[in-house]
């Protein structure tokens, strides 16, 4: 009897271990194709150090960085928004992809975005800053899986560890383009060369026409219809109109970067 119940039980276990390759759950830790999180064709420098905290996150610079566009690595649902105040991450967001996957972005200046929120990659997560236990602005970006730091990869490479090292962002270069439409309550809209009110007037456009937003760039700050924005919007090669004017559905950016 002893023989037969050992038998059963042996017979079940080889069972479950052929079983399992079939429902082994692979795709819990299949990572998503991560980018770097910026808008497409920025160039930030990468820092990684054995004394960094967690080890194997990723510290992100450029000259006056201050402010700039931080975006999704991967699509995702927002799962935190929190500020810590002067102490750790500061102000920092949880985007959660799925399979165990999620990634932070700390130290913001501002949040682009809410708990709850479906992102798509490349959208607009917040800007970048110095809250928390930061000594200059810069983006504390973590990969983790099920809670834990993994070694960041981008675009399926992954990053130089330990040191820094330049990138240049993928991040959404096949988006299309966006589209806006004039607001100005009557008043033409003057295009000008670039994204600036000191650059030459190349034309102008009627209250209400629809235009196509090939990327966005800052420039002057300019106060109209859509409140104060230092947003300019090239709707051609050499033509730019002010964001401030335009209905896009979202006060921040809509399209990729022309930076």
């Amino acid at each position: 009897m002893k023989k037969v119940r050992l038998s059963i039980l042996t017979t079940f276990l080889m069972l479950a271990t052929c079983l399992s390759g079939y429902f082994a759950p692979s795709d819990a830790w299949a990572a998503p194709n991560f980018s770097l999180p910026f808008p497409c064709n920025q160039t930030w420098e990468g820092q990684t150090r054995t004394d960094h905290n967690p080890q194997l996150s990723v510290d992100f610079n450029r000259t006056d960085d201050l402010g700039d566009p931080v975006v999704a690595s991967a699509g995702g649902t927002v799962t935190t928004v929190r500020d810590l105040g002067d102490t750790s991450y500061g102000k920092y967001v949880v985007i959660d992809h799925g399979g165990g996957w999620t990634t932070y972005y700390a130290h913001l200046n501002s949040f682009a975005v809410s708990v709850g929120q479906s992102i798509s990659k490349g959208a607009r997560v917040g800007t970048v800053g110095s809250t928390g236990g930061s000594t200059g602005p810069h983006l504390h970006f973590e990969q983790r899986l099920n809670g834990v730091t993994q070694k960041a990869v981008f675009d399926g490479a992954t990053a130089l560890y330990y040191g820094s090292k330049s990138y240049t962002s993928k991040n959404s270069c096949g988006t299309a383009s966006a589209t806006g439409t004039v607001n100005t309550s009557g008043t033409p809209l003057t295009v000008r060369s670039g994204p600036g009110t000191g650059y030459t007037a190349v034309g102008s456009l009627a209250d209400g026409t629809k235009v196509t937003i090939y990327c966005q760039t800052r420039g002057t700050s300019v106060t109209g219809t859509y409140g104060t924005s230092d947003i300019w919007d090239r709707i051609g090669t050499g033509q730019y109109i002010a964001d401030a004017y335009v209905y896009t559905g979202s006060d921040g950016l809509v399209a990729p970067s022309c930076n």
